[in-house]
């Protein structure tokens, strides 16, 4: 890392703000083309050469091991990056949603489960810079950024699934405390997290949700047996119980019955973007695996890649890549200006999943025999892309509310709601 910047052995944090503050006080705006290019740039590399050194040679042992690697996940924690979304008055890096991506992007390439547990904390990282209190801000928001603590966020019921409404994990009030008792499951991080952001019950219909942080040590809490999973083995998203856990009416996440609102925006704003961005890591690993492959196999005395049959399917891979990246980063960057952009949040996710399942299924028709066999990382890389398909809204979702902006029929609008809260702010 220390030849990327120029600037000496600084924490990755560091490094990060020290270049966009130099950047604004040469006029550079932080979206203007050629600053975003180089800011941009030097993070992608920096975050590659971390990805290469740190997490390729343990993917191994968390495929053998199938449990979540709790030191890789600390370590990248404290590199800084989920600062990215974080104001630089609570000691994050302010650099935005497209620093983010690239982030998730460069970790996925080389492990999907590395990617997700960074995209399941920025989920957590959105509730409370959304709907936190001054108080709760000034508490999580400088330890997350620092990589001192990892947050998640846990909607998902058993029975209700991803109907929301239909939650049945419950809040009552008692005196100055809350006391939460129910299920929650597929929570990101769970068996890392150090702060649930946790939308249960407090009262009927829409407006009887309300969120609430609760800290792992929490008594009346636990987490529930990791269980093993087809892919992204090394990250874990399992179940948390509350039985009579007590919290404080300080751990309130803004006021009663915000918690739709927090469940929402978060999986809107962050967890679109943030599976699309592992789709995205995990596409370009599969193209880059595939190629290789083509390279070094022959057939009739040529590569592999000189059949037209595999060329084509080549083509259509990079097509579908190119076309997914557009998508991705066209999305985030309106919501690092603070424009509206649900729909185009929604088309990337549905794009890039879509896409990376695609491609990761030519890969296994190129690869053929060879790619059913564990030595070569394709299949896993088909694991790991299926894992995306179901959060924050299936593919018939997407095109359900995609269908609903032709209509002229579309609600939410979370990016314009937020827009001052995501929009990326000079420094200083």
């Amino acid at each position: 890392m220390v030849g990327l910047f120029g600037t000496g052995s600084l924490p990755t944090h560091h490094l990060l703000a020290q270049v966009r503050e130099q950047a604004f006080r040469g006029g550079e705006l932080a979206m203007d083309g050629y600053f975003a290019s180089r800011l941009h740039h030097r993070l992608r590399a920096q975050v590659r050469e971390f990805a290469e050194r740190e997490v390729r040679p343990r993917v191994p042992a968390m495929e053998d091991a199938r449990v979540v690697d709790r030191d890789l996940s600390q370590l990248i924690a404290r590199q800084g990056w989920l600062g990215a979304t974080i104001s630089e008055d609570y000691g994050g890096t302010a650099l935005g949603h497209l620093a983010k991506t690239i982030v998730i992007e460069e970790l996925s390439r080389v492990s999907g489960a590395m990617g997700a547990m960074i995209q399941a904390s920025q989920l957590g990282v959105a509730k409370i810079v959304h709907f936190g209190s001054d108080e709760q801000k000034k508490t999580w928001l400088p330890a997350i950024a620092a990589g001192a603590c990892l947050p998640t966020i846990a909607v998902t019921e058993p029975e209700s699934g991803g109907h929301v409404l239909g939650m049945s994990a419950t809040a009552v009030r008692d005196g100055e405390d809350y006391v939460l008792n129910g299920r929650k499951v597929y929570v990101g991080n769970s068996h890392v997290g150090d702060l649930h952001g946790v939308v249960v019950r407090t009262g009927p219909g829409a407006r009887g949700l309300t969120a609430f942080l609760v800290e792992s040590d929490r008594p009346g809490f636990r987490v529930g047996e990791q269980q093993p999973t087809m892919g992204l083995h090394g990250f874990s998203f399992g179940e948390l119980l509350f039985e009579d856990c007590r919290v404080p009416t300080s751990c309130r996440l803004g006021n009663e019955g915000d918690g739709l609102a927090v469940a929402y925006s978060s999986s809107v704003l962050y967890g679109r973007a943030n599976l699309t961005a592992v789709s995205l890591g995990l596409h370009r690993a599969i193209l880059e695996e595939t190629t290789r492959f083509c390279e070094q196999r022959r057939r009739y005395g040529k590569p592999l890649h000189e059949l037209p049959s595999v060329k084509l399917k080549l083509g259509a891979m990079q097509s579908r890549l190119m076309t997914s990246r557009l998508a991705a980063y066209h999305a985030v960057h309106l919501l690092d200006q603070g424009l509206p952009c649900d729909a185009e949040l929604m088309n990337a996710k549905l794009v890039n999943v879509e896409s990376a399942i695609d491609s990761a299924r030519n890969a296994m028709e190129v690869h053929a025999a060879a790619g059913l066999f564990t030595d070569r990382p394709v299949e896993r890389y088909m694991r790991d892309a299926l894992h995306m398909f179901a959060p924050a809204g299936t593919s018939d979702i997407q095109l359900l509310r995609l269908a609903e902006v032709a209509l002229g029929t579309a609600k939410g609008d979370w990016s314009e709601r937020l827009s001052d809260a995501v929009r990326l702010a000079p420094a200083g």
